[in-house]
C-alpha cells in the first residue's frame, strides 16, 4: 500500500508588506525583519496602487509605509487600506516630522510612526508594538502628546502648517512637489474645483497672497522634510 503524501509545513512567519519608493529603504528594513526568525518580508511596493493589489494577492499581516510615495499619496493608501482592511495594522516610516505628520496618519489609519533615522534601532520593536495592537511613536512625541492632552497646552512657536487639516496637508505636499491642480485632483480622487478650494484655505491659513508664493512655501517645506 503507497504510504500516502506528507503536506510541507505551512510557513507560519508574520508576513510583512514594504511600501516606499526608496529602494534603499525597503533593503534595510527588509534586511532586519527577514532576521528576525518569526517575521518575514512577503513584498516590496513604491507606490499606492500596487500596493493595494499586493495586500490583496499576498495577504500580508502588517504594512510598513511611507507617507509619500512614488506618484501616490501614502496618507491616502492608509485610508484605502483602513476601509478595505480594517483589521490590517500599519505602521509608518518616514523622514517626514512626527511632530506634523504622526497624528495625520494615525487618523488615516496608521498605528505607529517611526522617523527613519530611528529605524534601524527601533523599527523590530515599533513592529512587534503594532502588531499587538497597541500605539508606537518615540519617546519624546509620546510625551508632547501626552502633555497636550493632560495640560491642554500648545506651542505658540510651532510651524503655522500645523493649522491645516489632514485634507489641506495632503494637497499643501503635493504642491510643493510641483504638482498641478488637476494633477492633484486625480491622485486625490477630488474634484479641480475641491482642490483649488483647499489651495485658497491654505494661503489664508499660511498668510500666503499669490499661487506663486504657496507654491515656494511648498516645495520648500517639502525639501526640508524630506532631504535628498
Amino acid at each position: 500500500m503507497a504510504q500516502a503524501k506528507s503536506s510541507p509545513a505551512k510557513d507560519k512567519r508574520i508576513r510583512v508588506l514594504l511600501v516606499d519608493d526608496h529602494a534603499v529603504v525597503r533593503f534595510g528594513i527588509g534586511q532586519l525583519v527577514n532576521r528576525e526568525p518569526d517575521l518575514q518580508v512577503c513584498g516590496e511596493e513604491e507606490d499606492a496602487s500596487e500596493a493595494l493589489t499586493a495586500i490583496n494577492n499576498l495577504k500580508p499581516d502588517l504594512v510598513i509605509a511611507d507617507i509619500s510615495l512614488k506618484d501616490s499619496s501614502g496618507l491616502e493608501l492608509m485610508r484605502n487600506i483602513k476601509a478595505q482592511y480594517p483589521k490590517l495594522p500599519i505602521l509608518v516610516v518616514s523622514a517626514h516630522d512626527e511632530s506634523i505628520y504622526a497624528e495625520i496618519a494615525f487618523r488615516a489609519g496608521a498605528l505607529g510612526y517611526l522617523m527613519k533615522e530611528e529605524a534601524l534601532e527601533r523599527v523590530v520593536t515599533a513592529i512587534r508594538r503594532v502588531l499587538s495592537g497597541a500605539i508606537y511613536v518615540s519617546d519624546t512625541l509620546a510625551a508632547k502628546m501626552l502633555q497636550r492632552q493632560v495640560r491642554g497646552q500648545t506651542d505658540i512657536n510651532q510651524s503655522p502648517v500645523k493649522s491645516l487639516s489632514d485634507r489641506e496637508m495632503e494637497v499643501f505636499q503635493l504642491i510643493g512637489r510641483w504638482k498641478k491642480t488637476r494633477e492633484i485632483a486625480e491622485e486625490l480622487h477630488l474634484s479641480i474645483k475641491t482642490i483649488e478650494y483647499y489651495r485658497e484655505q491654505i494661503k489664508r491659513k499660511l498668510d500666503l497672497k499669490s499661487a506663486g508664493e504657496l507654491t515656494h512655501y511648498a516645495t520648500s517645506w517639502v525639501q526640508r522634510e524630506r532631504p535628498g
